[in-house]
C-alpha cells in the first residue's frame, strides 16, 4: 500500500490557515447577521417612535414656535425674543422634517426575521462576503450581491435571498489556482480582510447600542415586559403639553386682537 506523500511545510501551513479562515467565515456570517438584525430592529423602532411620539413632538414644537414668533412681534425691540423665535422655528422645522421622511410600512409589523430568513442570510454572508474576494472584479460582484441581500433581509424576502444564493452558487469560480504558495498568500490576505471587517462590525454595533434610539428601545421593551406602555405614556404627556401650549397661544392671540 502506497504511503501518502508527506506534506510540505507550506501545505501544512495552508491547511491550518484554511481551518482558521473557515472558522472566521462562520463568525463573520453570524456577526453580519447580528448587525443586519440590529439595523432592522432600530429602523422598525424608529418608525414606531415617530408614529407615536415624534409626530406629537412636531406638533408641540410648531405651537411653541408660533408662540415665540408672536411674542417677538409683540416686542419688536427685544432682541432676545427675536432670537428665541428664530431658534424655536428652526427646531419646529427640524421636527417636521423628521416625521415627513418617508417611512416604510414597518412600524406596525415590527422586525421579526424568521429562522429560515436568518439561515439564508448567514449562508450568503459566509459564502459571498466581499472581504473574501481575491480581486477588484470579484469584490464588486460580491458587494452587489451583499447589498441586495441586506435589502432582502430587512424586507423579509426569503425568495430573493434564495435567488441570490443560487446566482452565486452557479456563477463561474473567480479564484484561479496558482500553486500552494500563491494559495497560502491569498488565504492569509482573506484572513486579514475578514478580521478587519469583524472589527468594523463590532464598532458599528457598539455605536448603534450607544445611540439614544437604542437606549430608548431597551427602556420601552423593559417596560413592556412589566405591562407598561412607555411610548403611550410619553404620548399622553405630550398631549397634555400640546393642549396647554394651544391654550397659551389662543390667549396671546386674543389679547393681541383686543
Amino acid at each position: 500500500m502506497a504511503k501518502e506523500p508527506r506534506k510540505t511545510p507550506e501545505e501544512e501551513e495552508l491547511n491550518k490557515k484554511l481551518v482558521e479562515l473557515n472558522e472566521l467565515r462562520s463568525e463573520l456570517a453570524q456577526r453580519e447577521l447580528d448587525l443586519a438584525t440590529l439595523r432592522g430592529e432600530s429602523r422598525a423602532f424608529e418608525a414606531r417612535y415617530l408614529t407615536i411620539v415624534g409626530i406629537r413632538c412636531a406638533v408641540l414644537d410648531e405651537i411653541e414656535a408660533q408662540i415665540a414668533e408672536l411674542q417677538a412681534r409683540l416686542t419688536p425691540k427685544n432682541k432676545s425674543s427675536e432670537e428665541r423665535a428664530t431658534q424655536a422655528r428652526a427646531k419646529a422645522n427640524e421636527s417636521a422634517q423628521s416625521i415627513n421622511v418617508e417611512q416604510e410600512p414597518v412600524a406596525e409589523k415590527g422586525f421579526s426575521p424568521s429562522d429560515n430568513l436568518k439561515r439564508l442570510y448567514r449562508d450568503i454572508a459566509k459564502k459571498i462576503h466581499p472581504d473574501l474576494a481575491t480581486g477588484e472584479e470579484e469584490r464588486a460582484y460580491r458587494q452587489r450581491l451583499m447589498a441586495e441581500a441586506n435589502r432582502a433581509y430587512e424586507d423579509g424576502d426569503e425568495a430573493c435571498l434564495e435567488a441570490i444564493l443560487h446566482e452565486w452558487e452557479t456563477s463561474p469560480d473567480f479564484v484561479k489556482g496558482e500553486g500552494v504558495g500563491a494559495d497560502l498568500i491569498r488565504v492569509i490576505r482573506k484572513i486579514a480582510q475578514v478580521q478587519g471587517r469583524l472589527r468594523v462590525i463590532d464598532t458599528e454595533i457598539a455605536q448603534l447600542k450607544q445611540s439614544d434610539l437604542y437606549q430608548l428601545r431597551i427602556k420601552v421593551e423593559e417596560a413592556e415586559n412589566v405591562g407598561r406602555d412607555l411610548l403611550g405614556e410619553m404620548a399622553s404627556q405630550l398631549d397634555g403639553q400640546i393642549a396647554f401650549a394651544k391654550q397659551s397661544l389662543d390667549k396671546m392671540k386674543f389679547r393681541r386682537s383686543r
